[in-house]
């Protein structure tokens, strides 16, 4: 049964038969390629043109496996309908090669993977980057498949070398000793280096080219290998060693011999006595257990479906739970919004109570006989004058006046209650979202301090519009809405919403009142870095890079009509003025802050310097006096120093060092101790100027320098940076001394480089922006409330002209009132006022 083969038969040194597929499917490697016996010319390419694009994907699937690696798994049992099921797939695809003309050279374990169902694929070859490392050794080509060169000839190397190199490192590592009950994997890296060896066949070990035959022949080395298994490397190279000279293990013979005789008829060594692919097929060792084979087949098929019903499955089941989140969530959304819609329901209902009793109590004054129904224009009325902004019914549109109410001035009433309804309505829809984000993040901020989840907070059931049923974990509506005795509601969250939606309405646009007209708007000296008003908020202070302090009348730019306005008086430094800021006791002084580190107090009455100080080594970018002690002025400075003096007394009080330059300093409100500093470094520090060995709070969030920085009450904090943000913080909410999560971010505006100014009054917040436009926010929302764009005229054409360069540079509140000083870094300065 064991035939045996001249010493050339033996040698086998590591040709890939047919080369990589890389190199087949481009046609390399057959320049020396000899006919087969039947006069063909076989080209040379992969078993399916696609099927490595295909399965190369699949190779890394966890679900398959290198066909290799489950031959070489230990204690692998034999299976004779698993085998002959893998073995028909690969012979199937040798065959359809064949019918295209086409040898496949590849027909190696290494070159298929295995799924979990036996299915067998095509792939490039697994070796490729395995034996690669093995070339070293000289048993391989570069690429990893030892591929023939053009010439056809082999490579100078016989196997029993390699094979004995094998079994020495094997034996060194006792790779080789392994007993069978402690069974290991094989070296992967030694069997690929030997695989090409075992299958390659006789006649392409002698240097001819492959030929239908020769896939033949590795079919027959596949089947053996599918049939026979080793409990040791040793074991496993000299089996397929002597399987070269068709010896075959008597283990084999005994158990395996129908098997055993069809590998003797596919490895026969001479290419014409072997059998063709089509023999193979019809064989009757293929065809006997046919119906065993496709009751194999029908039962994987089943189990494939099964799998693919409990992969969908899985996803419809992961899908319905992420939607029952959401659901979830949603229904929680809903109960907390019927929760504050009973509630505003509620106040409404007690507003208007109290309304008809007033009405009932003053049916005989000037109101006359106006029914209980035509009140509510009158309350939104009085409302809007008084500063209130309740939202418009539409009974205001069906509103009569008294009789005695000229026809004119009725219509003209109607038509600007009707436009306002439609502004107000038209800029909520317009930022909805924005709306409905602070709503929910208002909402939230009110849980937090119960330490639960929000969706825990909102177990309610509600059954229509206006009832609502609580239970045992509705603790924070409890706390959220508490009713006295009398029925008033006291909402803790709701009520301050309410204040930032009426503020956020409460006006439609910017409106220039007044344009301040003073010297050569076209000269860059003109450029207004600060501005401030006195204590009665009747005069004004401008300053900036010109080197002067000018000081106006309110009421004189205001109501005044002239070609230029005039300063009442007009102080001169030695340098810019980057920062001016007056006492709000010493209703004449002026502090201020130049570009040469120099800070001064000036007597604005007199029109001199009162006091100055020039301890600071480098410009100083900010000064800011103290409401509570009005003596107490505070300057940073780009040399990172905070310095605190006293205007009675020479040298400073006290030195804040930080590590970056200093944009801005501020004074608490109602505190001469504490002091917020903006830094270079994109963080707000807080002192307490009776303990300078650290801050008592960090704030960090921004991006870039902080430019400036404002306290809007004790423990709010507003400020702005180069990052295009300003931002809301509220030192309240600290446990620690870091607070890195704002409780507002503005964005809208655009600020880069330059400082733009910021300014705070009654909730609203103004700052400019490097599109020559100035934007005010409300604290409530995070996105613009109103905007105004500077126009630039051009002095030779007269018409408007865009000018990229131009940026506001300085903003300033008239006190709490809707009036805004804005100045663009061209000198031009205008009075706004929200309308």
């Amino acid at each position: 049964m064991g035939g045996s083969e001249d010493a050339s038969g033996r040698n086998t040194a590591c040709v890939a038969s047919s080369g990589s597929l890389r190199a087949a499917s481009r046609g390399e490697g057959d320049d020396g390629a000899e006919e087969d016996e039947e006069g063909e010319e076989p080209r040379r390419r992969p078993i399916c043109p696609s099927a490595a694009a295909g399965f190369e994907a699949g190779f890394g699937n966890e679900r398959e496996v290198s066909l290799r690696e489950w031959l070489d798994q230990p204690g692998r049992a034999v299976d004779l309908l698993q085998c002959l099921h893998i073995f028909r797939q690969i012979a199937d695809a040798v065959s359809a090669a064949h019918a295209q003309g086409v040898v496949v050279g590849n027909v190696r374990p290494s070159c298929f993977v295995m799924s979990s169902l036996d299915r067998v694929s095509f792939i490039e070859s697994a070796s490729c980057s395995s034996s690669s490392d093995s070339s070293e050794d000289g048993a391989g080509s570069p690429d990893g498949f030892g591929e023939r060169g053009a010439t056809g000839t082999p490579e100078s190397a016989s196997e029993m070398p390699a094979v004995s190199a094998c079994l020495e490192e094997a034996k060194e590592r006792g790779e080789g000793d392994v007993g069978a009950g402690d069974r290991t994997a094989f070296p992967l890296k030694k069997i690929l280096l030997m695989e090409s060896i075992w299958y390659t066949s006789p006649e392409e070990a002698t240097g001819r080219s492959g030929t239908f035959a020769s896939d033949i022949y590795r079919l027959g080395v596949l089947l053996f290998e599918l049939f026979c298994t080793f409990d040791s490397l040793e074991e496993k190279l000299i089996t397929m060693s002597n399987l070269r000279h068709r010896v075959l293990p008597p283990q084999l013979l005994l158990k395996w011999p129908k098997e055993a005789s069809f590998c003797l008829w596919l490895l026969h060594p001479q290419p014409d006595t072997r059998p063709k692919m089509s023999e193979v097929l019809h064989s009757e060792f293929l065809n006997q257990p046919r119906d065993s084979l496709e009751e194999r087949d029908a039962a994987i098929k089943l189990k494939e479906e099964i799998e693919d019903q409990e992969l969908l499955l899985d996803f419809l089941l992961h899908l319905q739970q992420r939607k029952k989140e959401i659901a979830d969530r949603l229904h929680d959304t809903v109960c907390f919004l019927s929760a504050d819609i009973e509630e505003v329901l509620h106040q409404q209902s007690i507003l208007k109570k109290k309304s008809y009793q007033e009405l009932d109590n003053d049916e005989h004054s000037a109101v006359g006989t106006l029914d209980k129904a035509s009140l509510h224009p009158v309350m939104d009325e009085h409302s809007y004058s008084s500063g209130s902004r309740k939202r418009l019914r539409p009974e205001l549109q069906n509103f009569v006046p008294e009789e005695n109410v000229a026809e004119g001035a009725r219509s003209e009433t109607d038509q600007q209650i009707q436009e306002n309804a439609l502004s107000k309505s038209s800029r909520l829809m317009k930022n909805f979202k924005k709306l409905e984000a602070a709503y929910f993040s208002a909402r939230c901020r009110q849980m937090k301090p119960s330490g639960k989840s929000v969706t825990k907070f909102f177990q309610v059931t509600s059954s229509g519009r206006g009832s609502m049923i609580r239970t045992e974990g509705s603790s924070v509506d409890d706390k959220v809405y508490r009713r006295g005795n009398t029925g008033e509601t006291k909402s803790e969250w709701i009520n301050p919403f309410l204040d930032g939606l009426r503020k956020y309405l409460a006006f439609s646009k910017l409106k220039v009142r007044a344009d301040l007209k003073h010297g050569d708007l076209l000269n860059s000296m003109n450029l207004v870095c600060s501005m401030g008003f006195d204590r009665d908020k009747e005069f004004f202070a401008t300053a900036g890079v010109n080197k002067k302090i000018k000081v106006f009348e309110c009421d004189t730019i205001l109501n005044g009509d002239r070609d230029i306005h005039y300063p009442v008086t007009e102080m001169t430094n030695t340098s810019k003025i980057s920062c001016i800021c007056w006492n709000n006791y010493i209703k004449s002084h002026i502090a201020s802050s130049d570009f040469e580190g120099v800070v001064q107090v000036w007597d604005a009455t007199r029109s001199q310097v009162f006091a100055e100080m020039r301890e600071h080594e480098r410009r100083v970018w900010s000064v800011d006096f103290s409401l509570a002690d009005p003596t107490k002025l505070a300057s940073g400075s780009d040399d990172g120093a905070v310095k605190i003096w006293n205007i009675n007394q020479a040298g400073s009080v006290c030195t804040v060092k930080t590590k970056a330059n200093v944009c801005s300093v501020h004074f608490q409100p109602d505190s001469a101790y504490s002091l917020a500093i903006g830094s270079a470094d994109h963080k707000i520090y807080c002192y307490d100027l009776r303990n300078l060995r650290i801050p008592s709070c960090t704030l960090a969030d921004h991006m870039k320098t902080v430019s400036y920085v404002k306290y809007l009450d004790s423990s709010t904090i507003v400020s702005a940076s180069t990052d295009s943000s300003l931002k809301l913080w509220d030192l309240s909410t600290s446990i620690s001394r870091m607070i890195e999560t704002p409780l507002q971010t503005f964005t809208g505006h655009i600020n880069i480089k330059n400082f733009v100014g910021l300014s705070i009054s009654d909730g609203y917040i103004a700052t400019g922006s490097e599109t020559n436009e100035v934007f005010v926010y409300s604290k409530a929302f995070p996105m613009p409330v109103l905007s105004y764009k500077f126009s630039i005229i051009d002095p030779i054409s007269g018409k408007e002209v865009d000018d990229t360069s131009q940026f506001i540079s300085s903003v300033c509140w008239r006190g709490q009132t809707s009036m805004l000083l804005a100045a663009s870094s061209s000198g031009n300065i205008k009075f706004l006022e929200m309308v």
